[in-house]
């Protein structure tokens, strides 16, 4: 296979294009050159951004892309007609968030979405991957491969969620730990994303597919009980149900990484139907191995992710956390 990555040196782009050179696969990067790509990959440069920005694309064939652009749907528009005819299939990673809110538990794939457009500049990122999509559509048809991403965890990861808990662990002592202990969440591994997007472009398929585990997956206490046997800190988690951490002004998700409490956007974020991406064939590495490997992957940087400039950082400030400890009765 021939492969065409649009990114691919960070995170998503940089797993699948990993797990294509691992193939013996063809694999050009195309990239605005602040990264290195993975040892064989060819690379190409250019900035999607900029006038003519696509230049290097100008000539070439491939049997597939793979696009992770999260920003002006015009940009996928731009690529996806510039390849049409060079390129076999197309692979939008797309989101979840692509889906009405809220959406309910079980949502699948024919649940409504936002409005986007393909013509879009610079929208909100729902509708900016809407518009990706219906970019890759509008050039590809029956040929592009949508791939609505859950909450995606694991090496390489720039957004600040599973390395915040590890490098928190780390440091041991006692961790806030937003409960129920058992309450399920919903992720994908990226490296179980990068497997299946391949697979599924060799083999053909099209259309929309939610690429999340099953519902259920893992729990909040296996997922940070991890955390603590590959950090080896010894820390001591404090389940805390989600009153009192409602309660004291701490925020679902961007203080606490990948929690939600149970309701409306629980079900959105962690209760969505994976069936068809399993019944194409997705398979899901259990949790102990998406923290280990991210953990070592963190301990070659020396201990801190890096972080994708257009995102917040995520995670409790400690003296937050030590407020509310001090105020918890002890059990």
């Amino acid at each position: 296979m021939r492969l065409l990555i649009l990114g691919g040196t960070e995170f998503v782009g940089r797993a699948v294009t990993e797990a294509a050179l691992s193939r013996g696969w063809q694999v050009t990067v195309f990239h605005r050159g602040r990264h290195a790509p993975p040892e064989g990959a060819a690379a190409l440069h250019g900035d999607r951004r900029e006038a003519d920005g696509l230049r290097a694309l100008g000539h070439g064939e491939w049997d597939a892309v793979v696009d992770t652009w999260s920003w002006a749907p015009s940009a996928v528009r731009d690529a996806a007609r510039l390849l049409a005819g060079r390129a076999g299939r197309y692979a939008y990673v797309s989101s979840g968030s692509v889906y009405t809110y809220p959406s309910p538990a079980g949502h699948d794939e024919n649940w409504p979405v936002v409005d986007g457009s393909p013509d879009a500049g610079e929208v909100g990122y729902a509708e900016a991957k809407r518009g990706g999509e219906l970019a890759a559509l509008g050039s590809f048809g029956d040929r592009a491969l949508l791939v609505r991403a859950g909450l995606i965890l694991g090496p390489g990861e720039n957004v600040g969620r599973l390395p915040w808990w590890l490098g928190r662990i780390a440091r041991g002592g006692t961790v806030l730990a937003p409960g129920p202990r058992d309450l399920g969440v919903q992720y994908i591994d990226v490296h179980d994303l990068a497997t299946w997007t391949l697979d599924a472009l060799a083999a053909g398929l099209g259309g929309p597919y939610n690429l999340v585990s099953p519902p259920g997956h893992a729990t909040m206490g296996e997922l940070l009980e991890a955390c603590v046997r590959a950090t080896g800190s010894g820390a001591l988690l404090r389940w805390t149900g989600p009153e009192e951490i409602l309660a004291a002004g701490i925020e679902p998700w961007t203080d606490l990484p990948v929690w939600v409490p149970p309701g409306e956007l629980y079900d959105v974020l962690h209760r969505g139907d994976a069936s068809k991406a399993l019944a194409a064939g997705l398979r899901c590495r259990p949790a102990a191995e998406t923290v280990a490997a991210t953990w070592a992957w963190l301990q070659e940087l020396g201990g801190r992710a890096p972080q994708r400039p257009d995102r917040p950082p995520l995670g409790l400030a400690p003296e937050r956390e030590a407020a509310l400890l001090e105020r918890l009765p002890w059990v």
